[in-house]
C-alpha cells in the first residue's frame, strides 16, 4: 500500500508540473503522417588503375583492346548511391514536407509510410535558404497528414516529440523539451527551435510535435562533435516553413519581399551618435536604386518598424522582409534626424531583383573611430584618388592616408585609403568641415560622431568617440 501510494504521489506531481505520463497516444496520433525518405543518385565510379603488366607481355594487347585505351572498359563506370531521410504528410492529397538537403540532386524519392506501403515522390519546389522542400505523391486514397501549430507559442521548457528515421533504422520517437528558441545557424532566414530531443542522421526533414500533435519545426540539423546527438537539436520553425510551403504550393519557387538596402545593426555608440534612446533597429548604410529608395529611404535612417513588427536588429528586419509578399506596400517607420517619421515602400521580389544588393554590409572588423582630430591623417578626394582607390562615382570627401595605431579609429578597423564622406550625417569635403562636424557635435553634448565610411565602394557606418 505504501509503495503504490508513492507510485500514485509521484504521478500526481508529475502531471501538476505538466510532465505527460506517456508518449503513446501522440505517438500512435501521428504515426501515420510521418514518413521514412530514400533517395537515388547515380554517381560516377571510379574504376582504378588497370592491371600492371611487365613490357612485351602477350598480354599487353588482349587487355588494351578489352580495357580500353586508358585502362578502363571504354564506358563510364556508375552507381547509385543512396541516402536516407524523413519527412511528413501535411494534406490528404499527397503532399509531403522534408528538408532539401534530403532530396538535393537524387533521381529517385521513394516514401515509404508506416504502414509499409511506399509510393514514388515527385519535387514540387525547393528552398535552400530554408533547407525545406516540397514533394508529391499519388495515392489511390485519402492519407493520413498532420497540421501545423504556431511555433511563436510554443516557450521555452515545453514539451516536444521528435519522429524520424534516425541512422536508417525506421520509425523512431524521441521526446524532450524546448532548450531555445530564436537560434541562427548560417542562413540569412534561420529561426530554429532547439531541442534535447534525441535528433541524430536520419531524423533530418521529420516533424517535431507538440503536445497537441502538431508540427512546430522541421528537424534539420545537430550541433555534435561526433556525428551523434548529444542533446542539441535544431528544428526550423513552423511559421518559417508554413510560408515558404505556401509558396511552394502555388508557383514552385519562393518569392521573398525585397526592400532594397544594405544595413547594419546599432550598436550603443552608434545610437548615442545620433540621438536615438535604445540601440536597436536596423542602421540603413546605402539605398541604391530599388523600392527603398523610391520610398524615400535613405542612407543613414534607422528602420525602427516595419510593416507593424519591431525591427529588433538586421536579422530580424531581413526575416520581416523575407515573408512579406512581393508587390505589397507596406508600412516603415525610421528614425531621421532626430524624429521617427513613416514612409510607405512598395516591395520588390529578392530572387529577380537586378544587381540584388546583400541585406547586410560585411563589418569593417568591430570599427569605431577616432581622428586627430581623432588618429586620422586625412586629405580631399581628389579625381587622381578616386582612380587609386577604385571609387569614380563618389563625390567629395576625404581619404585616410594614415592612422595612428594607439588610436581608437585603429582599434576600430580604420585603415589608410577608406574614404570618410560624411560626419554628423552630413556631407564632409574637407578636413576644416570635419572639425565643424566635432564641434557641433561637442555643443549638442553628443560623446561621439556618426562617420560614413567607404572602403572599395562599400559603404559602413562607424561611430567615433569625442573624448579629448
Amino acid at each position: 500500500m505504501l509503495g503504490l501510494a508513492l507510485v500514485m504521489a509521484q504521478t500526481i506531481a508529475a502531471q501538476a508540473r505538466g510532465m505527460p505520463e506517456s508518449f503513446a497516444d501522440l505517438a500512435d496520433q501521428v504515426s501515420p503522417a510521418v514518413v521514412n525518405i530514400t533517395t537515388s543518385t547515380t554517381v560516377a565510379a571510379s574504376t582504378g588503375p588497370g592491371p600492371q603488366l611487365p613490357e612485351g607481355s602477350p598480354f599487353e594487347d588482349f587487355f588494351r583492346d578489352f580495357m580500353g585505351p586508358d585502362g578502363d572498359d571504354g564506358q563510364r563506370r556508375q552507381r547509385r548511391s543512396q541516402a536516407l531521410g524523413s519527412g511528413f504528410v501535411i494534406s490528404e492529397d499527397g503532399f509531403i514536407v522534408t528538408n532539401n538537403h534530403v532530396i538535393e540532386k537524387a533521381d529517385e524519392i521513394e516514401i515509404e509510410f508506416f504502414s509499409g506501403k511506399t509510393l514514388e515522390a515527385k519535387v514540387i519546389g525547393t528552398d535552400p535558404n530554408t533547407d525545406i522542400a516540397l514533394l508529391k505523391v499519388e495515392s489511390d486514397e485519402p492519407l493520413s497528414f498532420v497540421p501545423f501549430g504556431d511555433s511563436d507559442l510554443m516557450r521555452v521548457g515545453d514539451w516536444v516529440m521528435a519522429m524520424g528515421n534516425p541512422l536508417g533504422q525506421g520509425f523512431s520517437v524521441s521526446a524532450g523539451i524546448v532548450s531555445a528558441r530564436n537560434r541562427a545557424l548560417t542562413g540569412t532566414y534561420d529561426d530554429f527551435i532547439q531541442t534535447d530531443a534525441a535528433i541524430n542522421r536520419g531524423n533530418s526533414g521529420g516533424p517535431l510535435f507538440n503536445m497537441d500533435g502538431q508540427v512546430i519545426g522541421v528537424n534539420t540539423a545537430i550541433l555534435s562533435p561526433n556525428g551523434g546527438s548529444i542533446g542539441i537539436g535544431f528544428s526550423m520553425a513552423s511559421n518559417v516553413v508554413t510560408n515558404v510551403i505556401g509558396q511552394l504550393q502555388e508557383f514552385g519557387e519562393t518569392r521573398r519581399g525585397w526592400l532594397g538596402v544594405r544595413i547594419q545593426d546599432v550598436t550603443p555608440d552608434v545610437a548615442e551618435a545620433i540621438g536615438l534612446e535604445t540601440a536597436a533597429g536596423a542602421l540603413v548604410t546605402d539605398v541604391p536604386e530599388g523600392p527603398a529608395a523610391e520610398g524615400g529611404i535613405e542612407a543613414g535612417d534607422v528602420i525602427t518598424s516595419f510593416d507593424g513588427v519591431e525591427v529588433a536588429d538586421t536579422r530580424e528586419l531581413v526575416r520581416v522582409v523575407g515573408n512579406s509578399g512581393v508587390g505589397e506596400t507596406v508600412r516603415v517607420v525610421v528614425f531621421r534626424d532626430g524624429k521617427t517619421q513613416t514612409l510607405k515602400v512598395t516591395l520588390g521580389r529578392r530572387e529577380t531583383a537586378e544587381n540584388a544588393v546583400p541585406a547586410a554590409a560585411p563589418a569593417l572588423e568591430d570599427e569605431v573611430v577616432e581622428k586627430e582630430l581623432l588618429g586620422l591623417t586625412l586629405t580631399p578626394l581628389t579625381d587622381e584618388l578616386r582612380d587609386q582607390l577604385e571609387v569614380g562615382s563618389l563625390g567629395e570627401g576625404l581619404v585616410v592616408t594614415d592612422v595612428d595605431e594607439m588610436s581608437e579609429a585603429y582599434e576600430k578597423g580604420l585603415r589608410a585609403g577608406d574614404v570618410i564622406t560624411e560626419a554628423g550625417q552630413q556631407k564632409v569635403a574637407s578636413a576644416d568641415d570635419l572639425e565643424a562636424r566635432v564641434e557641433e557635435a561637442k555643443e549638442a553634448g553628443r560623446k561621439s560622431l556618426l562617420l560614413l565610411i567607404r572602403r572599395q565602394g562599400e559603404p559602413r557606418f562607424v561611430a567615433l568617440s569625442l573624448d579629448d
